[in-house]
């Protein structure tokens, strides 16, 4: 099969794949289903027609507003879908057709889904963490990729190490510090990545969210409940992403860099 029909379809399902995203992004945060009721618009309730649903185009053809109150439809479902269907195509295009590809594809999707929800919501569901952690473990056990010890160890190491962190935080604090989902976004990270990823990971989520969450919670003066209010999952999720596609190359960097 022709690499370009490849990516046609990678980027096809992929912006299949983000519409769903969407419905998981707004739904499981309000613990409803996913499932039923079917897509409608958020304003007037109208239930969505299949030639209204069709990812992006949808969005577009209608100009962004619904076809039966004509409020608004949130620029946030097209950038979602479109965003999946270039990670979906770039996995393809980086891996072929493989299990790598797929496992790029889910991983980079699991975290747009987390560090979204996380920003808009302050919380990361359990939907998003249990399985992602499941589907990595399963795919470390084909050909390819990290292996299944290295990706155990990284899921159970990482969720260990943030909920020891949690521990001491909240000790130190004297009230709750970090969150439940945090640690198990970690055992996501690291069936995926693996341990060295993993670390890699919180040291650049760490990073961006001092550079970016900081200035953030100062101009809207939230620094003194800066644990309250800063999304720490979607610097994480941020930081994963990064990791995953450059993780090696920064390692060996920082490697030279500290031993000169």
């Amino acid at each position: 099969m022709p690499a370009f029909v490849i990516w046609i379809y990678a980027f096809v399902i992929g912006a299949m794949i983000g519409s769903f995203l969407n419905v998981c992004i707004y739904r499981w945060p309000a613990g409803q289903s996913v499932i039923r009721p079917r897509s409608r618009c958020p304003s007037c309730g109208n239930p969505l027609a299949w030639y209204d649903n069709i990812p992006i185009f949808s969005w577009l053809a209608l100009r962004g507003r619904c076809r039966n109150c004509g409020v608004p439809i949130p620029v946030q479902y097209p950038i979602i879908e479109l965003t999946v269907a270039l990670i979906w195509t770039a996995a393809a295009i980086r891996f072929g057709l493989s299990i790598d590809a797929l496992s790029s594809a889910l991983f980079l999707t699991i975290m747009l889904g987390i560090a979204v929800t996380d920003a808009r919501e302050m919380v990361i569901p359990d939907q998003f963490t249990w399985p992602g952690t499941i589907i990595g473990l399963a795919l470390a056990a084909l050909p390819g990729g990290i292996t299944l010890l290295s990706a155990f160890l990284g899921a159970a190491g990482s969720a260990l190490a943030f909920w020891l962190l949690q521990l001491a935080a909240e000790k130190a604090l004297k009230k709750p510090a970090l969150g439940t989902g945090d640690i198990f976004m970690m055992a996501v990270v690291g069936a995926f990545l693996g341990p060295a990823g993993a670390v890699l990971t919180v040291m650049l989520g760490s990073l961006l969210g001092l550079i970016v969450g900081v200035p953030i919670m100062l101009s809207r003066g939230k620094l003194e409940r800066m644990a309250t209010y800063l999304p720490l999952g979607t610097f994480l999720a941020l930081g994963a992403a990064i990791a995953h596609g450059w993780g090696p190359q920064l390692i060996e960097w920082y490697v030279g860099f500290v031993l000169g």
